[in-house]
């Protein structure tokens, strides 16, 4: 049996509640909420230690995959594999198949340490204490969820009771409870023994095989035949997409934990939060003396107690009190910070309006394996674009059947192929890619590439791309 833990980190999740800055192409796992690093990238730090940790499994979907990989890249992170789900089907699927790779690949006892890619959680002692009692308890055939200490009646938490006492710092699981609404919460706080529901586990590969089997049969047939008949593509896992697809979307609690009889919880005193809204996110930030946390370009005046961010204008923010001002290249969010679950439903309201929709799905900044670009300005037939470049890479060779284009190299030196002909571009030059020439751009130096790209034509989605050769297996 080995010693070690395979973490398997879950980031295929497309949630909205952090709108504007996350949409359904732009999770907030990869996001830079707080601090200088994405959410996804600390949950690859706090299980970054080889003495404790295999290199970590990796569940996202097809469009995040390059994402995971080169914010993985950025920070050295080793990777054990990129397991990509075809459809999105919650949290028991995702499980069954991390389970039944883990199992195939280091044995049935391996234990998983299964994390949310979107946590802000520190590492300290009270941490690696929980980890280690939660090792004790799953080695001996216990499911074991994390239990948070509660601060607040909060009503965005699933709660759980506290059980008998099984030694180590974990006890067996009484029940679990859904979200409460206020007053509920305010008892269940009053009470002492219950805890939230953190969304972390951590279990054996052959026990939670086996539960699955027991309580959730369609679900671990599933998983187990897209896995059977999965296929490799560079380093990533790709499931079989019908034998997934059958699968129940259903979650892990529903599925296992809240029908098992050996789950098991160690009560956490961590500091952690889900970021789950923009109060969660106000609550863990530097705030000034008047309890304000401001980010990026604002200025705040008689204002306290309120979240003001923003990563393109200057928010001057006046006379506020407990607010949210969120503002993306796009958009602008206001509202109160005692109010902020309801984030969700003003997004459904937009996502149902045409007018709107797109303000949900897709964010300004749009991420590449390569690295991204950015959309400065939309007009009739022209649009403005600022592309970066990482070193060493290169966008696909491609062409354009209904556009042409005008490439200005703004920081860096750019590599670029039209048709035959290979051209260096250093800061302040310029280049023109005729309609229809095959063309690919490139960063052959040491430094990001920034490029400035006008498009014109009579269509100018992103769809009217022929791509010939890519190093990423898009062609």
């Amino acid at each position: 049996m080995t010693a070690r833990i395979l973490p398997v980190i879950m980031a295929g999740g497309k949630g909205t509640r952090l709108w504007p800055l996350s949409r359904a192409t732009a999770a907030k796992q990869f996001l830079k909420v707080v601090g200088e690093e994405t959410l996804f990238q600390d949950t690859l730090k706090r299980v970054s230690d080889a003495s404790l940790y295999e290199a970590p499994l990796v569940v996202t979907n097809e469009e995040f995959r390059f994402l995971v990989a080169e914010q993985a890249r950025e920070i050295g992170a080793d990777l054990s594999g990129i397991v990509l789900e075809p459809m999105a089907r919650n949290t028991a699927a995702a499980v069954a198949v991390a389970a039944r790779v883990a199992a195939d690949r280091f044995g049935e006892d391996m234990l998983i340490l299964l994390l949310p890619s979107d946590h802000a959680i520190t590492v300290d002692e009270a941490y690696q204490t929980a980890i280690a009692n939660a090792a004790i308890a799953a080695r001996t055939g216990k499911l074991v969820t994390f239990g948070i200490t509660p601060s607040e009646p909060a009503t965005g938490y699933g709660y759980i009771e506290l059980g008998d006492d099984l030694g180590h710092g974990a006890n067996a699981v009484s029940r679990f409870v859904e979200k409460p609404d206020a007053e509920k919460a305010k008892a269940l706080l009053a009470a002492g023994n219950y805890y939230w529901n953190s969304g972390m586990f951590l279990f054996a590969a052959g026990k939670i095989i086996a539960e699955l089997e027991r309580h959730a049969p369609d679900v671990m047939a599933a998983a187990t035949a897209a896995v059977k008949k999965s296929t490799r593509d560079i380093d990533f896992i790709r499931l079989d997409a019908d034998a997934f697809a059958t699968a129940p979307s259903i979650s892990v609690d529903y599925a296992v934990m809240e029908k098992t009889n050996i789950a098991a919880i160690v009560p956490a005193p961590i500091q952690w939060s889900d970021l789950g809204s923009w109060d969660a996110v106000w609550k863990i930030g530097a705030a000034d003396q008047q309890g304000n946390v401001v980010s990026g370009n604002a200025t705040v005046h008689d204002t306290k107690n309120s979240l003001v961010m923003s990563r393109h204008s200057h928010l001057a923010v006046q006379g506020l009190d407990g607010v949210a001002v969120i503002a993306s290249e796009d958009a602008v969010f206001v509202g109160r910070l005692d109010n902020a679950q309801a984030v969700g439903a003003l997004v459904k309201q937009l996502a149902a309006d045409k007018k709107t929709a797109n303000l949900t799905e897709t964010h300004p900044t749009s991420l590449r394996p390569w690295g991204g670009y950015t959309s400065i300005l939309n007009g009739d037939r022209f649009q403005v674009k600022r592309l970066f470049v990482h070193s060493g890479k290169k966008l696909s060779l491609q062409k354009h059947f209904h556009r042409s284009e005008h490439w200005i190299c703004v920081k860096g030196t750019a590599e670029v192929t039209i048709d035959d002909k290979v051209t260096i571009l250093h800061e302040n030059q310029s280049i023109y890619i005729p309609q229809g020439a095959v063309h690919r751009l490139g960063n052959p130096g040491k430094i990001l590439l920034e490029m400035i790209e006008i498009q014109t034509g009579s269509y100018l989605g992103e769809d009217d791309i022929v791509r010939l050769v890519d190093e990423f297996g898009r062609a």
